[in-house]
């Protein structure tokens, strides 16, 4: 009989079989209004994990349970994004449309830009041009610091950064 640990993480059994895993059809539950997974708190959702049917797990203290399918084995965290309410296909079609009158900068909570927008008629059409590429690929945001509400499966823009935690391999010539 071989034990796998099912704590948190994906246990495989020899062979490369899976034996605890998260379900991919229907997991996570998204919520219809915000487009994300459901319960998601400080940028992080939890999802239900059911370990393989006839696998023998062991938890931090050491008791076995073996599994029959349908129980949950544990919660598998993933990210998820804060959104309030903003919507990424209004805010384009508001600055392609009436980009020129600062309706889009007012819609994402910029008002002074908007109004100046609508003063300038667009800053003569060129800055309704730039904030046009801007909101279209998702550098110009909410003015709250939220993320735009997007299909769950959606083109969302995933911004990639260097901090100091970031290993930088060497570069080798040859």
């Amino acid at each position: 009989m071989k034990f796998f640990p099912c704590e948190g993480a994906e246990a495989l059994a020899q062979g490369a079989q899976r034996s605890c895993g998260c379900p991919i059809p229907g997991s996570p539950k998204i919520d219809n209004s915000t487009q994300e997974p459901m319960n998601c708190t400080n940028h992080t959702a939890y999802v239900q994990c059911l370990p393989a049917p006839n696998i023998t797990c062991k938890d931090h203290l050491g008791v076995e349970k073996v599994f029959t399918g349908h129980e949950v084995g544990f919660y598998k965290p993933i990210a998820c994004r804060n959104v309030n309410g903003y919507s990424y296909k209004v805010a384009v079609a508001l600055s392609l449309f009436l980009g020129w009158l600062g309706a889009d900068r007012f819609y994402l909570g910029y008002p002074a830009l908007g109004l100046l927008k609508f003063c300038t008629v667009g800053f003569c059409g060129i800055g309704s041009l730039i904030d046009f590429i801007l909101i279209s690929m998702q550098i110009v945001g909410p003015s709250d610091g939220s993320s735009y509400i997007i299909d769950y499966y959606g083109a969302r823009l995933t911004r990639l950064t260097i901090t100091n935690a970031t290993f930088r391999k060497m570069q080798t010539y040859p």
